[in-house]
């Protein structure tokens, strides 16, 4: 069974900010109250091990909480569906406010501060359970009408440019053009470009996602878009991979990463 990580760290802030708080507004009182003295006068009272271990804990929890929830969470790359940008075993940033700041476990948006734009490489939840972890690249707006046809990408009518940079079999890269951003992808060769073709009409509030990895990515054109409200965060840096992890940390933006 998963573990609902950010609710855990929900309850365990919450309950132990409760518990120090009790001990300052009540608890404590009553032990200096209750509390033996000596010839030098009041001995200091002995906290409970629960206010102690919460006293500590809850700072700690409270920094990692909103971190996580309101500024900057890690995530690592389960798949090579977002080939040649990023590789299996990737970890990287993802910033949780670039598209409105949302309440954690809900994901409610609080504040909104900008919207996905065509190229961004986004974090979401699958739209088929809504608790799974995606990433893939924004293709369609709110509003498209995105066709995929023989491995050719349309956008409103408009063929998205891309041009070859190198076959390296069984796979070809192109670097494909999407206006502000430029970013490669791998195109299987040999494999006919019958799979996830079709047209679809972007309605509001959604997004239309797929992998760089074009021949392997489980992805809009098979489950369809993605609903505003289960956007998690614009992925924005790789900052280790898994090969490099004997060695220093790295840090870099790449291949339409910002």
């Amino acid at each position: 069974m998963d573990i609902d990580f950010p609710l855990v760290l929900v309850v365990l802030t919450f309950a132990s900010g409760l518990v120090w708080l009790a001990d300052i507004l009540f608890l404590r009182k009553r032990r200096l109250l209750a509390s033996e003295t000596d010839v030098a006068g009041k001995k200091a009272p002995k906290e409970p091990y629960l206010v102690d271990i919460s006293r500590s804990f809850f700072p700690v929890l409270a920094i990692v909480l909103i971190l996580r929830s309101f500024l900057v969470e890690p995530f690592q790359i389960p798949s090579g569906s977002m080939l040649p940008t990023l590789e299996v075993g990737d970890f990287i940033l993802v910033n949780k406010y670039a598209y409105g700041l949302r309440l954690p476990v809900s994901g409610t948006k609080i504040l909104d501060i900008g919207d996905p734009a065509r190229g961004d490489v986004m974090v979401f939840r699958y739209p088929k359970d809504g608790e799974t972890n995606y990433i893939k690249r924004v293709i369609g707006l709110p509003g498209d009408t995105v066709r995929y046809r023989d491995k050719q990408l349309f956008i409103n009518g408009q063929q998205v440019g891309s041009e070859f940079v190198v076959r390296l079999p069984p796979v070809e890269v192109r670097r494909e053009d999407l206006g502000k951003v430029e970013h490669d992808i791998f195109l299987t060769m040999g494999r006919p470009g019958a799979a996830g073709e079709g047209e679809w009409e972007i309605p509001e509030g959604h997004y239309f996602m797929m992998g760089d990895n074009r021949d392997n990515s489980n992805d809009s054109r098979y489950w369809g878009t993605v609903p505003e409200e289960l956007i998690v965060g614009k992925a924005f840096a790789i900052w280790m991979h898994w090969q490099s992890l004997t060695s220093l940390p790295s840090f870099k933006r790449v291949g339409g990463i910002e």
